[in-house]
């Protein structure tokens, strides 16, 4: 199952290239912000993700690095870790400048997967990400939207590089089966409002 069309590396790769090279070629204009930014809003360090908590729908999973499927859109977990969430190692880690994106399941064959509740997250809910380092990037919801799988607005999506955001991703709406599964993608918009030592 894929969840992400080919089309959003072009601004996930943008911000890799902007990071190697320092030359600028994604948008930070006011067309690339879509929430007001939190006021003082932390920027932290570099810090791999390793579990994600959303408390208002019962979420706590780890969380492991996923790549590119062979199509090109972000992998999800496989295997042994398909009741896990795959943050994108071509990204910024959660805290960073720019959108983390992690993205789960939403089911499998015998139930309920890791983001089978993600869409009753509403704005203003929490998100909480255990980062490697020891720390809580916490986050605040602003929008949970659906849009078609084979139309997901890449810009409005992964486009946002004026702050650290979060984007969580998983599937959605109508069933059709065969490879496509699901009609939509569920994406929810979550911004960084503050961080704190993870418990001991």
């Amino acid at each position: 199952m894929s969840l992400i069309i080919a089309l959003m590396l072009l601004t996930v790769s943008g911000f890799a290239f902007e990071r190697l090279t320092g030359v600028k070629v994604l948008p930070d204009g006011p067309a690339a912000r879509f929430w007001p930014a939190p006021r003082d809003f932390p920027v932290l360090e570099r810090s791999l993700p390793v579990r994600v908590r959303a408390n208002a729908v019962q979420i706590s999973a780890p969380v492991h690095p996923v790549g590119n499927a062979p199509s090109g859109a972000i992998d999800v977990p496989t295997g042994s870790r398909f009741d896990e969430a795959g943050w994108y190692n071509k990204g910024p880690t959660p805290g960073e400048y720019g959108p983390a994106v992690i993205v789960g399941h939403v089911d499998s064959g015998s139930g309920p997967s890791v983001f089978h509740k993600l869409s009753r997250l509403r704005p203003g809910n929490r998100v909480e990400i255990s980062r490697a380092d020891g720390s809580v990037a916490v986050f605040e919801v602003n929008a949970v939207r659906r849009f078609d799988r084979d139309n997901l607005p890449t810009d409005e999506v992964f486009g946002d590089f004026s702050r650290p955001g979060l984007r969580l991703i998983t599937c959605g709406g109508r069933w059709v089966g065969g490879t496509t599964g699901y009609a939509d993608n569920v994406v929810v918009f979550a911004s960084l409002v503050k961080s704190r030592r993870g418990e001991s």
